[in-house]
C-alpha cells in the first residue's frame, strides 16, 4: 500500500502525456467526480489489484530562471528521495542527448529501482532505436507510445515488478488514524506536541506499512487513535525554494495513510494555493476532513464576525464541498486542542454510520417524489430503491432507476445534500451511485 511512483527526464520527452495515460486509464473508470484533473502532477493508477500513486516531478519543478540543468536535477533529486520507483523517460526519435547521460549518471546512483521508457516509439519500426538507451547504463529501455498506449502494459508490469513487497507490516490496531497536514510553517509540528504535552502516556511509535509513515498510538483523557506522521523533517541546509514540493509529497504520503486528515491553516496568512493544494489531495483521496485555523491568537480582531467572515471564505474556497468543521485553534496556548481531537473523532465515526435501508427508503423515497430528476429527452427517471453499501470505505449510497445514466451531477449533490441534512456526514465524503435494477 503506498507506492509512490515519480517521473523523471528532460523537457519535452512526453512526460505529462505518460501521466496522463496511466491515470487516464483510472480516472475512466473509477473516478465518477468531475473536475478531478486539477491538479495534473498527482494521480493514482491501478493495475491489476495493485494501486499506486503516480507523481509528475516535472509539474513540481517550476522553470525558474535556472538552465534546464539545475531543474532536471532537482527532479531528479526529489524523485530519488521521496518515490519507491522511479521513470526515467528518454526520446526514442532524439536518442541520447547529454541531459539524458547527466540524468542516467545521477540514477545509476540512486538506491532506488528505476524503469528506462523510451517514449514516442509511435511505430514498430523504431522500437530498434531503443537499443541504443542500454549505453545509459540502467538495463533494459521499454519502449512505449504514450500517445496511442502501446508498450503501457509492459511498462505498469514493469513497474510492479519493482515495488518491494512490505515485509509483513506490523499489526496495526484497528483504531482511527488521523494526520496532521498543511503547507510548512502551519504549525503542524507544534500542534503534534501540544497534543503529545508530557510523553508519559505515548506507546512507541510502530512504524508503518509504507517505509515512512510513522505511527504514534495516543491515548489520553479518553481518546484512543494513532497520529499519522511522516517520518523525517527535512533537514535546513537542503532545502531552500523545494520545501513546498517536499511537503506536499510528504502530505500524499500522510493522507493516503489515514482516515480524518486535520488541515492546519495559518490564521495570520488566510487560505493559499497550498492549502488549496492539500485539501484537493484529500478530497481526491476521499479521506474526512477537519480544517484547523492556527494561530488565531496572534489574530487582532476575535469577534463573530471576523469568525464568520473567515469561516464563509473557506467555505467558498472548498466548494462545492462545505459539511465539514472548521476550529479556530492556537497549538501555543493550546487553545481548543482538544475540541480538534474530539471533532477528528466524531467525523472519522461519520465516515462509519449505517443509516437504516428502511429508514433511508421512507425519507429519500418521498423526498424523489416531490423533486424528482429532470426529464431527459421527454423520459422520466424514476428512482425505486435506495441502499448504503456495507463496509464501504466511505458512506457509499445507491440509488436503483431505471435509467441511470441520465442523472446528472446536480441532482446527485441534491442528493447528497438532503441525505446530509437528516444524517450527520459532517466532515466525511459522500459517493452517490446510480444503478439499474
Amino acid at each position: 500500500m503506498g507506492n509512490i511512483v515519480a517521473i523523471v527526464g528532460r523537457p519535452n520527452v512526453g512526460k505529462s502525456t505518460l501521466f496522463n495515460r496511466m491515470t487516464e486509464t483510472r480516472a475512466a473508470i473509477v473516478n465518477e467526480t468531475a473536475g478531478t484533473t486539477r491538479d495534473r502532477q498527482y494521480g493514482k493508477v491501478e493495475w491489476g489489484k495493485t494501486e499506486f500513486s503516480i507523481i509528475d516531478t516535472g509539474g513540481w519543478v517550476v522553470n525558474s530562471e535556472d538552465i534546464f540543468e539545475d531543474e532536471i536535477n532537482k527532479q531528479v533529486t526529489i524523485a530519488m528521495e521521496e518515490a519507491d520507483v522511479i521513470l526515467f523517460v528518454v526520446d526514442i526519435i532524439n536518442g541520447v542527448t547529454d541531459l539524458d547521460d547527466e540524468v542516467a549518471k545521477i540514477l545509476r546512483r540512486s538506491p532506488k529501482p528505476v524503469v528506462l521508457v523510451a517514449n514516442k516509439a509511435d511505430n514498430f519500426e523504431l522500437h530498434y532505436g531503443a537499443a541504443e538507451f542500454y549505453s545509459l547504463g540502467l538495463g533494459d529501455p521499454i519502449p512505449v507510445s504514450s500517445m496511442s498506449g502501446s508498450g503501457t502494459g509492459d511498462l505498469l508490469d514493469e513497474v510492479l515488478s519493482k515495488f518491494t513487497k512490505d515485509d509483513a507490516p506490523e499489526e496495526i490496531e484497528d483504531l482511527p488514524r488521523f494526520a496532521v497536514v498543511g503547507r510548512p510553517n502551519a504549525g503542524k509540528s507544534s500542534i503534534i506536541n501540544a497534543f503529545m504535552g508530557e510523553d508519559r502516556y505515548i506507546v512507541t511509535d510502530i512504524a508503518g506499512t509504507t517505509r515512512d509513515s510513522i505511527y504514534t498510538k495516543y491515548n489520553k483523557f479518553g481518546f484512543d487513535f494513532y497520529l499519522v506522521d511522516t517520518a523525517g523533517i527535512r533537514k535546513k541546509g537542503k532545502v531552500t525554494e523545494d520545501i513546498e514540493y517536499y511537503s506536499v509529497i510528504r502530505s500524499i504520503r500522510a493522507i493516503e495513510n489515514s482516515d480524518v486528515c486535520i488541515l492546519m491553516v495559518d490564521a495570520t496568512r488566510g487560505i493559499e494555493s497550498q492549502d488549496l493544494n492539500i485539501y484537493h489531495l484529500i478530497q481526491k483521496n476521499k479521506k474526512g476532513l477537519v480544517v484547523c485555523i492556527n494561530k488565531w491568537d496572534l489574530v487582532e480582531d476575535k469577534s463573530q464576525k471576523a469568525i464568520k467572515e473567515f469561516e464563509n471564505a473557506i467555505y467558498e474556497r472548498f466548494a462545492p464541498f462545505t459539511d465539514f468543521p472548521i476550529i479556530f485553534t492556537s497549538a501555543l496556548t493550546k487553545q481548543r486542542i482538544f475540541k480538534v481531537l474530539e471533532t477528528a473523532k466524531e467525523v472519522y465515526d461519520n465516515r462509519k454510520r449505517q443509516v437504516p435501508t428502511a429508514k433511508l427508503n421512507e425519507y429519500m423515497l418521498s423526498l424523489i417524489e416531490n423533486y424528482p430528476p429532470p426529464a431527459h429527452k421527454g423520459k422520466y427517471v424514476k428512482i425505486k430503491y435506495v441502499s448504503q453499501l456495507k463496509e464501504s470505505f466511505v458512506p457509499s449510497f445507491i440509488f436503483f432507476c431505471n435509467l441511470p445514466q441520465w442523472i446528472k451531477e446536480p441532482y446527485k449533490r441534491f442528493l447528497e445534500n438532503k441525505i446530509r441534512a437528516n444524517w450527520n456526514f459532517t466532515g466525511t465524503p459522500i459517493n452517490i451511485f446510480m444503478r439499474e435494477k
